[in-house]
């Protein structure tokens, strides 16, 4: 049972790459920043933002600022960077800008134009994976004056996505923040997806309190508007939990979890939490969902099916699992596993499955423990030769744990068998031990009342 216990120990969260790997097995990842090389021109008097924001349910407002168009030749210039970029043929793009930017000027460049070479700029390194140099780009795009508020607040919320990609978490939420603070003067709703890269910004940050109550925002935005919650926003909200002890809200979590995203670990993390609990009928129920689902593979996992229909007295149910992944070959047929398979069998009244299990079980152990629970076996099923030779094997093997009942079994055996000497010889050794002196001796008599019945029959 130590492997179904410990399976608790997963709860921890294991950093990886752009992101971290949240307890209750669901991977917590960052978004990638949503980055386009695609020219923003004017268009009426309006502009379409560069980096995507957050999903928001409003539409964001029209800009009041007065942007200047991108000139024609500009466009142009900045066009044929866009496909060279497009193409892949990065260090073409980047000497197009370098030549635009040189030949022209800065000064000569207005606002929107510096807006739209900065932002290639930072598409272009952010795909060679260049993030410092990206964000130095996407940085000047938002010093410039005049350009679009939604182009304006879809940079800095990409900037706010590099700092996490960067690792850089601090730089990360305190960026996120200052767009958070824009978008509520605009009067716009950040949007359930802003929330929790804030939440998962702020675990990082090892702010565990603010990062479940940012969260539990993205999750109940979602759920009040009949969609279903991302799967990673529920793994970082069961991790929180996990970490507040609270472990009927995590068990809550993993049910509601299990209704949209069906997967093992969500089975086996929900059996260890009703296991927590002591509710050992639904850790129970819970296992065997994802055992006939098929999604339990591993022998340990099967066993550890075994293992709780047999604390649940459930010893048939048991003997069908072992037996199944023992043949298939998902349990390797070791000594270990045939003994369990063949005490399930036994506990199921099953004897005659049994005993082939416990055979094999003896013929692979070299130690004489297993012969001897055999020979006992075969005293109950009333093979008294088999059970004789078992405990004899026993004794050749060594190292049994109580020899004195394997004593009291062999001098049954034989006095069943009618070898009366040797049922004596067995007698009188399970008697030198005061744990089965009083039963040897009852035996003893009775075998000594026996044979005078039996003189008694033949002098008749």
């Amino acid at each position: 049972m130590s492997d179904y216990h410990s399976s608790t120990k997963s709860l921890r969260p294991v950093l990886v790459k752009l992101g971290c790997s949240i307890a209750l097995g669901v991977a917590t990842v960052f978004a990638m920043p949503i980055v386009s090389s695609s020219l923003q021109p004017m268009l009426g008097g309006q502009s379409v933002g560069i980096a995507h924001a957050a999903e928001s349910k409003d539409k964001p407002k029209r800009s009041t600022r007065r942007t200047p168009a991108i000139r024609a030749k500009i466009y142009e210039k900045l066009n044929a960077a866009q496909e060279a970029a497009d193409a892949k043929k990065y260090n073409e793009a980047v000497k197009l800008l370098n030549d635009l930017r040189d030949t022209e000027g800065r000064n000569s460049l207005n606002s929107y134009e510096l807006a739209n070479l900065y932002n290639m700029y930072a598409f272009i390194y952010f795909t060679q994976e260049k993030y410092d140099l990206a964000l130095d780009a996407y940085r000047n795009v938002v010093k410039q004056p005049d350009i679009p508020e939604a182009m304006e607040l879809n940079t800095k919320y990409t900037i706010a996505q590099l700092y996490f990609v960067k690792e850089d978490y601090k730089g990360g939420v305190s960026t996120l923040l200052e767009w958070f603070k824009a978008k509520q003067a605009l009067g716009e709703d950040p949007g359930a997806g802003a929330y929790a890269l804030l939440s998962q910004g702020y675990y990082q940050l090892k702010d565990l309190d603010r990062a479940l109550k940012y969260i539990e925002v993205a999750i109940n935005d979602y759920t009040s508007r009949g969609k279903i919650p991302k799967e990673q926003w529920w793994g970082l909200q069961r991790y929180l939990y996990y970490e507040k002890n609270d472990i009927k809200r995590v068990t809550a979590i993993l049910e509601e979890t299990l209704k949209h995203y069906q997967k093992k670990a969500y089975w086996l993390q929900l059996s260890a939490m009703y296991n927590e609990l002591k509710m050992d009928e639904k850790a129970t129920a819970a296992m065997e969902t994802a055992y006939t689902e098929g999604v339990l593979e591993n022998d340990k996992e099967l066993i550890n099916m075994a293992y709780l229909f047999l604390s649940q007295e459930v010893p048939y149910k048991a003997a069908k699992v072992l037996d199944k992944g023992i043949k298939k070959g998902d349990i390797p047929a070791t000594s270990k596993n045939l003994e369990l398979l063949g005490n399930a069998w036994r506990q199921a009244q099953e004897l005659k499955k049994a005993i082939p299990e416990m055979a094999k079980a003896a013929e692979k152990s070299d130690k004489g423990e297993l012969w001897s629970r055999l020979g006992n076996i075969y005293l109950d099923n009333d093979e008294f030769d088999k059970a004789e030779k078992a405990i004899e094997n026993a004794f050749r093997k060594g190292d049994i744990k109580r020899p004195d009942n394997a004593y009291l079994v062999l001098g049954m055996a034989r006095f069943n068998l009618q070898e009366y000497e040797g049922a004596r010889k067995a007698f009188k050794e399970a008697a030198k031990s005061e744990k089965s002196a009083t039963y040897a001796k009852q035996w003893m008599e009775f075998m000594a009342k026996e044979l005078e019945r039996q003189e008694a029959l033949k002098d008749g």
